[in-house]
Parts: C-alpha cells; sequence; structure tokens
C-alpha cells in the first residue's frame, strides 16, 4: 500500500520518466506531482479534457467498459493517463522519453502503482 506521494514517486523510477501527477478529473487539478520538464498544472488540466472526452464519447456509443489508460505517443515523450479503477473520478498521469523508455513495461508498473495507491 502506498500514498499519493509514494505513488507518484514510485512513477519516476520508470526507465524515461520525466514527470508524474495524480490528477482529480473533475476539476483537473493536481493532488500529487513530481519530477520536472513540463508545466504540471497545464498539463493536468489539458488531459482531464481527454479523459473527460472520451468517456464522453463512450457514453454516447453505448459502450460499457472501462478506460485502461489512453496512451499519446509523441514525437519524443510517451504520455500515459490511467484511470484509477477504484476511485472515480481520478488518474495517473506519467511523461517519459521515448527514447530511455520500455512502454509495455511502463503500462504494466502504472498499474501495478494503481493498484497499490491507498487514498
Amino acid at each position: 500500500m502506498a500514498n499519493i506521494n509514494q505513488s507518484v514517486q514510485n512513477l519516476l523510477t520508470l526507465d524515461g520518466a520525466q514527470c508524474a501527477a495524480l490528477v482529480d478529473s473533475s476539476s483537473g487539478m493536481i493532488l500529487g506531482q513530481a519530477g520536472s520538464g513540463l508545466d504540471l498544472e497545464i498539463a493536468a488540466a489539458g488531459n482531464t479534457e481527454v479523459v473527460r472526452a472520451k468517456l464522453k464519447t463512450m457514453q454516447s456509443l453505448a459502450i460499457d467498459d472501462v478506460i485502461e489508460d489512453i496512451l499519446i505517443t509523441l514525437g519524443k515523450q510517451y504520455h500515459i493517463l490511467r484511470p484509477l479503477a477504484k476511485h472515480e473520478g481520478l488518474f495517473l498521469y506519467v511523461v517519459l522519453d521515448k527514447s530511455k523508455s520500455n512502454l509495455a513495461l511502463a503500462r504494466r508498473k502504472v498499474s501495478d502503482i494503481e493498484a497499490a495507491l491507498e487514498l
């Protein structure tokens, strides 16, 4: 079991991790953060809109399922957004240097960190 700060710090142990946060998708506010490299306040607010848009689209399509994670692939970075199954309205967000990370291992570790997170 890990608290918010421990969980966000654990995300930074991923190969290529630059920054990470736990975000409230109802407000776009950061509940915990670590690392550097970009303005996490702006990133959290913007990615909140990504999560909301996907949930709205799923509802419009009557897709009865859950989002495991959302992957955004940029030229030099991976951005992973993982809504928390046990805590609706929250998601983990991690930014990885694409040249230094292993995407499969990163997705697995984010899942493990989600499972260990206690609020």
